[in-house]
């Protein structure tokens, strides 16, 4: 494995960390009438995950192709 493949597996396991801690209060619950979440501005920690996510997310991909462009096809 090269620095590209295990930046990028980090970064993965980060970005799913980091929507996993966002997913807390989503449940079959609040679909059928619970707590409505969807209008509300996210503060303090919340906004700093979601950009973190967000980030990391840009990151990947960017990882992705540079990955894609530099690996020649298989002869």
């Amino acid at each position: 494995m090269d620095l590209l493949q295990v930046s990028q597996l980090l970064i993965a396991v980060a970005v799913a960390t980091s929507i996993l801690l966002q997913a807390r209060g989503t449940g079959l619950s609040s679909t059928f009438g619970g707590e409505s979440t969807a209008y509300r501005s996210r503060r303090g920690i919340e906004r700093t995950l979601f950009r973190l996510t967000v980030v990391l997310v840009v990151v990947f991909i960017i990882i992705s192709l540079v990955g894609a462009r530099t690996t020649s096809p298989a002869a």
